[in-house]
């Protein structure tokens, strides 16, 4: 739980609540109780983020679109995870210039 919280540069709290309130999201929790999460539900997770947060989708309309677009959704996610790799390596050549 301590790396996504970090990932996402947020609190538990969020991401247990959006756990509960997307059903795409379920992380496993061993014997402690300590969630796990698998790639999957940290690609689903950035997607969540990435309606609510920067196209300022409401959490029901987050939801209604993950229901009826869900491989757009990933494609979408996955050119913009590439994008700012690109970018991360345009600025690391640009500081090294």
């Amino acid at each position: 739980m301590g790396e996504v919280t970090t990932m996402f540069g947020v609190n538990a709290s969020q991401i247990r609540f959006y756990e509960r309130e997307f059903d795409i999201i379920q992380p496993k929790k061993n014997k402690k109780g300590n969630r796990l999460f698998t790639p999957e539900d940290v690609a689903n997770l950035k997607i969540i983020f990435n309606l609510v947060k920067d196209k300022g989708y409401t959490l029901q309309g987050a939801r209604d679109y993950l229901k009826n677009n869900k491989g757009e959704a990933r494609e979408n996610q996955r050119v913009i995870d590439s994008l700012q790799r690109l970018k991360a390596f345009l600025l690391e050549v640009r500081d090294s210039l």
